[in-house]
């Protein structure tokens, strides 16, 4: 049982993985909006399941003061998070969430005035360094091309605004969290972001949602949706059984699983420099979340 978070946090980073490139197959002929709500939908049914079997926690004011805080960035960072994934390759978008750490380190210093520690210094290097090597193949047009590519990559952008906006909803949740427990959060957390979502995604969609059903284009939803929900559960299960920042750093390593999917699955180009970049961006972000 000592080593079960290892297996919930990798099952968390796999199943996470999986739904981002499934989902973003789908992407390739269909409205975002629509395909973030079915997503969401079909991953209700087994999160339901969880709040049924599970006990409900006494909740108290601080529970919903930070639920209800960290919701509506979560329901910004959706659209920005799906929209990235429809723009960009996987390859280029997802390691960028590993710079969370960073701007939660520039929070804290700005509002708490805490100062960086010398493993943080060099996490913030590896996570820039990695930046720069997900373009390397732009070196050739000039030393800063890298770092250009990656300001004209709109989904690389996108996806730099959800990762600021994790850091914010990142304490709001564990703070709920506190307040009530892992799996409790997890699923109420989904369920109401799916409510919310709804009529965004139906007037958004509401021009393609004919043809989107009649071709049962929906049906492409059903495995990232089960697997979206797999990864809430592994992930809240797992956060209560280690340190926070122990299972964070596991499953970052979706970033690593999600461009290897980009080559295999999406055919992405210069799988060498991503994956490199990746695997120095995802070493830079477990430096920052571990350091003392």
């Amino acid at each position: 049982m000592t080593d079960l978070w290892i297996l919930l946090s990798l099952f968390s980073a796999f199943t996470l993985a999986t739904s981002d490139a499934f989902t973003k197959k789908a992407l390739e002929s269909c409205n975002e909006y629509l395909v973030a709500w079915f997503r969401l939908l079909f991953a209700l049914p087994l999160l339901l399941a969880v709040l049924v079997v599970i006990p409900r926690p006494d909740l108290d004011a601080q529970f919903f003061r930070s639920f209800f805080l960290a919701l509506p960035l979560e329901l910004i960072s959706v659209i920005f998070y799906i929209k990235a994934l429809r723009i960009s390759p996987l390859s280029l978008t997802l390691p960028f969430l590993s710079l969370t750490p960073v701007f939660a380190i520039v929070v804290s210093f700005i509002v708490l005035g805490e100062k960086v520690s010398l493993q943080g210094v060099f996490g913030i290097f590896f996570l820039a360094a990695g930046s720069y090597v997900l373009q390397l193949h732009q070196l050739r047009n000039g030393i800063l091309e890298p770092v250009k590519a990656v300001v004209r990559e709109k989904g690389s952008l996108l996806m730099i605004l959800v990762a600021f906006i994790y850091s914010l909803t990142s304490p709001l949740g564990k703070m709920a969290i506190m307040h009530s427990s892992p799996l409790f959060f997890g699923a109420t957390y989904i369920v109401c972001l799916t409510v919310c979502f709804s009529p965004i995604a139906i007037w958004k969609g509401r021009h393609d949602i004919k043809t989107f059903l009649h071709y049962g284009y929906h049906r492409r939803l059903v495995l990232p949706g089960l697997f979206y929900a797999l990864m809430v559960a592994s992930h809240m299960t797992a956060i209560s059984l280690t340190k926070v920042a122990y299972m964070i750093s596991l499953k970052r390593t979706s970033v690593l699983m999600g461009v290897l999917y980009g080559y295999f699955l999406l055919r992405e180009k210069n799988i060498e420099e991503r994956l490199t970049g990746a695997i120095m961006m995802t070493i830079g972000f477990i430096m920052i979340v571990t350091a003392k």
